[in-house]
């Protein structure tokens, strides 16, 4: 496996880091339980950001690239579905794009709203329609997503049925969430290392105590685990390194989270502090796809038949 990002990536990522500093940073006096801009959506599209793995030189690990990236700024994105599954179904379908579990038609979808794509995914294929008003039911506004988040009342009687394999749709999906997993899981690392090194208690920074450091050491391997075992599932095409990127980094999704809130002192629940932008995402995709249980089941599927 090549550790090293090509002169292409390098690039990609820099113009992704250019023109997203002006998101970098949560709005001043903002507690927003989520954030988006429909801004730095459209020039994401503009610039063909999330086309990549359309690309023959760039693929798979360079979309994957481009998700975790994304998955860093305290502005939810809806980049990973788009620039790593939409290319596998249609990549004229319009965006955000929503992805669903066949018969899970309560669980809350990300970035659903009027217009969006909808893809159904399971034993009887891979399906779409476009989410309509009438189909829609928003969250609760103290509902703690961290996501722009909304519940579907209805399926359409008629869906548009692709020529798509669903279970190569369900391993895309997989690595998609992975990707989007350890950019969160960096980002939370960061901004948690950042308030540690700076609060003190007792004369020093919290960061200088062993205990903390120690918790912090393993949570940046679990963190770091999670970027390469995407990066992994994105150049193999693997079933089982797929099922096991997401089982990761739903894993330390939930060890990593618990630390980040006790070490600012809870914090970041209560809107003090911009951490729960990804902490809450997190806990949200620690679901997805029948979260740690179902990766396990299919990654001994993939590996033992």
């Amino acid at each position: 496996m090549q550790l090293s990002l090509n002169e292409d990536q390098t690039q990609i990522l820099d113009f992704i880091d250019s023109l997203a500093k002006p998101y970098a940073t949560v709005p001043m006096h903002d507690v927003s339980l989520a954030l988006e801009s429909a801004e730095l959506d459209e020039a994401l599209v503009e610039n063909g950001f999330l086309d990549v793995m359309a690309v023959e030189e760039l693929g798979p690990v360079t979309a994957a690239l481009v998700v975790e990236k994304l998955a860093r700024l305290p502005f939810a994105v809806e980049a990973a579905a788009s620039a790593m599954v939409r290319p596998l179904i249609d990549p004229e379908l319009p965006r955000p794009l929503c992805l669903m579990e066949e018969g899970k038609t309560r669980k809350p979808l990300r970035f659903l709203r009027p217009g969006a794509s909808v893809v159904v995914v399971g034993p009887s294929g891979v399906k779409s329609f476009t989410a309509t008003e009438e189909m829609i039911a928003p969250a609760q506004e103290d509902t703690l997503y961290g996501y722009p988040v909304a519940f579907l009342t209805a399926l359409p009687d008629a869906m548009t049925a692709h020529d798509a394999d669903a279970a190569e749709i369900t391993r895309a999906w997989r690595v998609a969430m992975a990707a989007e997993a350890a950019g969160l899981l960096g980002a939370a690392l960061a901004s948690t290392v950042t308030y540690v090194s700076e609060r003190k208690q007792f004369g020093r920074p919290l960061a200088t105590f062993q205990g903390m450091r120690h918790r912090l050491a393993e949570d940046q391997v679990m963190t770091n685990t999670a970027y390469w075992m995407a990066m992994r599932a994105a150049g193999t095409g693997s079933q089982a390194d797929a099922a096991m990127a997401l089982h990761h980094a739903q894993e330390a999704a939930k060890r990593v989270c618990y630390d980040y809130h006790q070490f600012l002192g809870g914090m970041g629940m209560t809107l003090e502090h911009p951490l729960h932008l990804w902490t809450y995402r997190l806990k949200l995709l620690t679901a997805e796809l029948g979260g740690r249980g179902a990766q396990g089941l299919a990654a001994a599927e993939a590996l033992w038949g």
